[in-house]
């Protein structure tokens, strides 16, 4: 929660309010966590032993999907404390690899044409949106899924001691100091639970294995639901910054940046990509606490 703070500090909702399309890119990215929650329960119906899972077990493995660290932690202590270890390794390791993972998926799914579209220039977004927003996003959240109500309760904090301009010592000690402490905190934390007879196991394998489907479909669903928007949409979306619908802040912009300028040298797509980017943070929250509610 405190990590979500530091984020909420760090975070700059005005792409996102200025083009309110992208949240459907964020919340099409967190098909992996769901495709791979029905995948983990398929491959327990086989019986494959040592790659059974519970429904629990399954849910907190198919966060990982939403490349958000903080988030499959706390799914995963309240699920399934004894798989924290691989999830939390899985979930970072594959939050890391962003920029060997997602380009091959984007280039596969779209074309020369499609990387090179040029997008429209953002409208400026005013303070009073960005602070109105992070407030009416965490009332919503607390009347219609309790369970998320932490987490999005944090983000929306840390985004308005940024937002309201009046506590920069607050706001500056969140994104920076406090969430270096913690992150080394929880880094010792989870390596305490690595112990060998818990973490070399085939179940740990079927861990990384699902953490990888559940990424790339993530990706996938994203790219390909911006290829759909453009079906009906007058102004087009580059497909690209569909990737940066998974949550790894600011990572998968960045790819999504890098792969646009490969095929258009003028074609700057990183502030739009912030757009899905945070959607994505906001799904894999609204995902968790889907999953807590008819799981845990």
């Amino acid at each position: 929660l405190l990590i979500f703070l530091g984020v909420g500090a760090m975070t700059d909702f005005g792409p996102m309010l200025a083009n309110p399309k992208t949240l459907l890119l964020g919340a099409a990215a967190q098909f992996g966590i769901f495709g791979t929650l029905m995948g983990a329960l398929a491959l327990t119906a086989l019986g494959i032993p040592g790659l059974e899972f519970t429904l629990k077990e399954a849910a907190s493995i198919a966060i990982i999907g939403g490349a958000d660290g903080p988030t499959s932690i706390f799914v995963t202590s309240k699920l399934a404390p004894h798989l924290l270890g691989p999830i939390a390794v899985a979930a970072y390791a594959y939050m890391a690899l962003v920029p060997l993972i997602q380009p091959p998926i984007m280039r596969a799914l779209t074309t020369k044409e499609e990387r090179g579209i040029v997008m429209q220039q953002l409208r400026p977004v005013g303070q009073a949106e960005k602070i109105i927003f992070p407030i009416v996003l965490c009332l919503l959240i607390g009347m219609l899924l309790p369970d998320a109500a932490p987490l999005i309760g944090m983000f929306a904090l840390g985004n308005l001691l940024r937002e309201a301009g009046v506590v920069e010592r607050l706001a500056d000690t969140s994104r920076n100091a406090l969430i270096n402490i913690v992150t080394i905190f929880l880094g010792l934390t989870v390596g305490s639970k690595l112990s060998a007879d818990s973490f070399l196991q085939l179940k740990t394998l079927g861990i990384l294995s699902l953490g990888m489907v559940a990424f790339c479909a993530g990706t996938a669903a994203g790219v390909l639901m911006a290829k759909l928007m453009n079906l009906f949409s007058k102004n087009k979306i580059n497909p690209l910054i569909g990737s940066a619908g998974v949550s790894a802040v600011p990572m998968a912009a960045r790819v999504s940046n890098k792969v646009g300028l490969e095929a258009n040298p003028q074609n700057f797509l990183l502030m739009h990509a912030m757009g899905p980017n945070v959607a994505g943070v906001i799904g894999s929250a609204v995902a968790a606490g889907v999953l807590l509610s008819f799981v845990g």
